[in-house]
């Protein structure tokens, strides 16, 4: 089938399953979490992804026992199914499989586990305390953004448990957050630069990052992980690092994210979900950029235009290889580059309406004569104020550039 994954927003997708993680008790054993997880995860994405049905086997000494079962089954599913099962020892293979071609070998129709036809199944857990999620398919369905959803499922799934169990670790990941975080930024001839990150929690997943290249270079980035806590903390962790390191031995920016999405993916700890959005700004205005999946950055120009900076790629993480292209803009003399995170754009007023990208537009536009610092203060101002002060819903960080003209 075609894949069209730009109709597919994984941040939707993101937020659908932190609501269904809020649902969860705290404290359940780890059976129950996954029996609640699996029923309301098909009630909540069946329509997005085309599922018709889903079963839960969970391992005992020397099989899988069928735990849970939701949705019309043509034929009852077996009570338990041994590990060197085809469809089993193929998900245990490859921690997310679709078994995209019911007519071949590899059909879990011929296992007789499920009934014939399509089917996805991911692995949750370590032996020997393993589930397998099975989900079946209707028409419809399209292989990549299966792959994509069932990937972030499975990585924000196993941060949740591993997020259970380091609950009490919220300072240690204070203190990764604050060793990383600059309280402010460096000075770059002909330019001002501020900066803020607004934690909703004790600890938050936003990051910002300026990277000094040389007297006529800055690199700038700004990124949002998934998820609050230590395993949010650990994969901002993880970006900076990578960013630094790669930056440092002059590597070309797409290959720097390239490497980065391979590290997040194969990571245990982390959510293994950012949008990173990174910058090489020189000193004349060209800027050279990446954009993985992040709330595009807007250049404000002394004539009145905004221009959006969208070129790069998806977010970090979940796929295996993606693809990112590099973009280039350009800042004029007396322009301001402004970074925000979620937390700024869809931060909600009494009745529940976002901030959105054109209050932040009309407010760049009125304070045109602001210096950077002053713009960042009112921009944290008035979208707090619009939220008639509550506290922050997500994380929001803001990083604005002025160039001096």
């Amino acid at each position: 089938m075609s894949p069209e994954l730009s109709r597919f927003d994984p941040k939707l997708l993101y937020r659908r399953l932190d609501s269904l993680f809020g649902a969860l008790k705290p404290g359940r054993s780890l059976r129950r979490v996954l029996e609640s997880f699996v029923e309301d995860a098909f009630r909540t994405l069946r329509d997005d992804l085309s599922l018709e049905g889903a079963y839960l086997y969970g391992e005992r000494r020397d099989d899988f026992t069928l735990v849970k079962q939701v949705g019309p089954a043509v034929t009852p599913p077996p009570e338990s199914v041994s590990p060197k099962a085809l469809p089993l020892a193929l998900a245990f293979q490859h921690r997310v499989y679709l078994f995209s071609h019911p007519d071949s070998p590899e059909s879990p129709g011929q296992a007789g586990l499920l009934p014939p036809g399509p089917a996805a199944a991911l692995v949750v857990g370590r032996r020997p305390h393993r589930y397998v999620i099975f989900f079946l398919l209707r028409e419809g369905w399209v292989a990549e953004e299966l792959d994509f959803a069932l990937n972030t499922v499975r990585a924000a799934l196993g941060s949740r448990l591993q997020d259970e169990r380091v609950r009490g670790n919220v300072k240690e990941a204070a203190e990764i957050q604050q060793s990383l975080l600059l309280e402010e930024a460096p000075a770059f001839p002909g330019y001002e630069m501020a900066c803020r990150s607004l934690a909703a929690e004790e600890v938050g997943g936003d990051f910002y990052d300026f990277l000094p290249l040389g007297d006529d270079l800055m690199g700038l980035a700004i990124g949002d992980a998934s998820g609050h806590g230590l395993p949010a903390a650990l994969l901002v962790r993880d970006v900076v690092t990578g960013l630094r390191m790669g930056v440092e031995r002059d590597l070309k920016v797409t290959f720097v994210f390239s490497k980065l999405n391979r590290v997040i993916h194969r990571s245990n700890l982390s959510s293994r979900f950012v949008s990173v959005f990174y910058g090489e700004l020189e000193r004349d205005g060209n800027l050279i950029y990446v954009n993985a999946g992040h709330q595009p950055p807007l250049i404000f120009t002394a004539d009145g235009s905004v221009v959006e900076l969208r070129t790069g790629g998806t977010v970090i993480g979940p796929l295996r290889e993606p693809h990112f292209k590099r973009g280039f803009a350009y800042l004029p003399p007396g322009s301001l580059l402004v970074m925000c995170t979620d937390g700024i754009l869809e931060r909600r007023d009494e009745d529940g309406e976002f901030f959105g990208e054109d209050r932040l537009k009309v407010l760049v536009r009125m304070s045109r004569e602001a210096s950077a610092q002053q713009l960042l203060e009112r921009i944290v101002g008035v979208t707090a104020a619009f939220g008639a002060m509550r506290p922050w819903e997500d994380d929001a960080t803001v990083v604005v550039v002025k160039r001096l003209g």
